[in-house]
């Protein structure tokens, strides 16, 4: 039997998440209040998610758009609504934050592939959705690979190995390098529009993934 597949991830995602409490909450509670004083309410922004085997669970984020809307109503295109502010909140991954919410919860850990939209769960091959065969994560093996530089392709590719080879050894190492990838800030498209190309089903070479 595989201890850290069954138990032992678990157990270090809540010992890393509790020690380093102090810290990231601290970092959050600033970030909250430059998000509420910068772009208003709500806060955190919420979005339903396809966790393990695909069950949905509803992930937590810093918001990094403002709430502006045309005269009839509707919200105006994302790149109209994000800000400076919210362009660092990313490209620094500090609008993530709030997924450590989501590891205490138990709906996501620490590494695993990047829980990515509903509707693209019936565009997935069947190799593709093994990538759910384990816990959704805050960064993952293809976040050290590319993050969002990276074709679809790559990405499922680099998700399906991890889940396939799942090890404590090979999450120390991601989190260790995805530290200093933020820092370094390697594979980071600038968000000047806000968003990345969605997943069609095909995976044209060049098209880049949504993180």
């Amino acid at each position: 039997m595989d201890i850290y597949r069954n138990g032992g991830k678990r157990l270090f995602d809540l010992t890393v998440v509790l020690i380093a409490a102090p810290a990231w909450l601290v970092v959050l509670a600033i970030m909250a209040v430059l998000v509420c004083f910068k772009l208003g309410t709500p806060i955190i922004f919420r979005q339903k998610r396809p966790g393990l085997h695909g069950k949905i669970f509803e992930i937590y984020k810093l918001r990094t758009m403002t709430e502006q809307r045309d005269t009839q109503g509707n919200l105006l295109p994302d790149s109209q609504r994000l800000t400076s502010f919210g362009r660092w909140l990313r490209t620094t991954s500090l609008d993530e934050l709030p997924e450590l919410f989501n590891v205490l919860r138990g709906n996501m850990s620490l590494v695993g592939p990047r829980p990515l939209l509903i509707k693209y769960l019936p565009l997935y091959s069947r190799e593709q959705a093994r990538r759910h065969d384990v816990l959704p994560g805050i960064t993952g093996l293809a976040q050290i690979n590319g993050r969002n530089d990276i074709t679809w392709e790559d990405k499922f590719r680099h998700d399906v190995w991890y889940a396939d080879h799942l090890t404590w050894g090979q999450d120390l190492k991601i989190l260790f390098q995805t530290v200093w990838k933020v820092v370094a800030r390697e594979g980071v498209v600038e968000p000047s529009v806000g968003v990345h190309q969605e997943f069609t089903g095909s995976t044209p070479e060049g098209t880049r993934s949504d993180s």
